[in-house]
């Protein structure tokens, strides 16, 4: 039995295709953890879905910003983006079973490797925030995103504020903030206020601000963070964080991580397996260089 990582596919279905094929995976063996963001950019995002979907609870996965963005697509509450291809989605006759199976999907993840804690979410994880607390916040919003108000909520979840957790924030403030942090957060300072403008890689983080893994006093900096979304930071591999966006859809790679046997700098690693994406978008300027970075084949 093996149990893989899978970063960022959005909608690049021949890659996932090749990876499945090259890891020799078993849905009655292994797992799948994937991180997220599983549609959009690429060119067959309603064969991802309809492919994992068939392999049931051995394909369990993260929400990413691209997946809510469908929800909001397809409940009406948001204006398709110009480099959206998620139409064979929604104009799909299993449509309904698509959309119900993302809806069941979650927001954060807590396993257990080789006896240590491995934390899995698609963007970051605030700095005041434990393992634990994480979770039970993700559990809030997972539990609006499978209830009978997921079009009030998904209505309202779009916007960069408030900026930074509080404890007694409640309703729409405190959903979005839960949100943002999961699904987009790169850069934050070390009190938590969250940067959303900046896209490129970990060097580029604006005057106070940190990568989100690296502020001060981060309370998950016990247990191994897994995350995907950040495709100009690429492969990272360290004690307390695995970053799998490898730019599948801009150029890069589609990469697997099969965890096991301490072989690798966050001592969960034990191979890392990748496939190149050739029906990927032409990147620009800035993907390109996440492409050539991530891929390590």
């Amino acid at each position: 039995m093996s149990i893989y990582l899978v970063g960022d596919i959005q909608g690049c279905d021949s890659a996932l295709q090749q990876l499945l094929d090259k890891i020799a995976f078993s849905p009655s063996r292994d797992t799948l953890y994937l991180l997220g963001d599983l549609v959009n950019r690429g060119p067959d995002s309603v064969g991802v879905l309809r492919r994992l979907m068939v392999f049931g609870g051995a394909a369990q996965s993260l929400l990413g910003n691209h997946d809510l963005h469908l929800l909001a697509l397809a409940y009406g509450v948001r204006r398709p983006h110009r480099n959206d291809t998620l139409d064979r989605i929604l104009d799909a006759p299993d449509r309904a079973a698509m959309l119900e199976w993302l809806r069941a999907q979650s927001l954060a993840m807590l396993t257990t490797i080789q006896q240590r804690p491995l934390l899995m979410v698609h963007a970051g994880v605030l700095p005041c925030w434990t393992a634990a607390k994480t979770l039970a916040l993700a559990q809030e919003v997972q539990t609006v995103l499978r209830g009978v108000e997921l079009a009030d909520f998904l209505r309202s979840m779009y916007g960069d504020q408030p900026s930074q957790w509080d404890d007694s924030l409640r309703g729409v403030d405190r959903l979005r903030v839960i949100v943002n942090a999961l699904t987009r957060l790169r850069f934050c300072s070390a009190e938590g206020a969250m940067e959303f403008d900046t896209k490129d890689g970990a060097d580029a983080a604006p005057p106070g601000y940190y990568p989100w893994f690296e502020a001060p006093q981060r309370r998950t900096s016990k247990v191994t963070v897994a995350f995907g979304h950040w495709s100009t930071l690429g492969w990272l591999d360290r004690p307390d964080v695995i970053a799998m966006d490898t730019g599948c859809v801009w150029g890069g790679c589609l990469s697997a991580l099969r965890l096991g046997n301490a072989s690798t700098a966050s001592g969960l690693a034990q191979e890392l397996i990748q496939v190149k994406c050739t029906a990927a978008q032409a990147p620009k300027s800035d993907k390109a260089r996440a492409a050539r970075r991530a891929t390590r084949t």
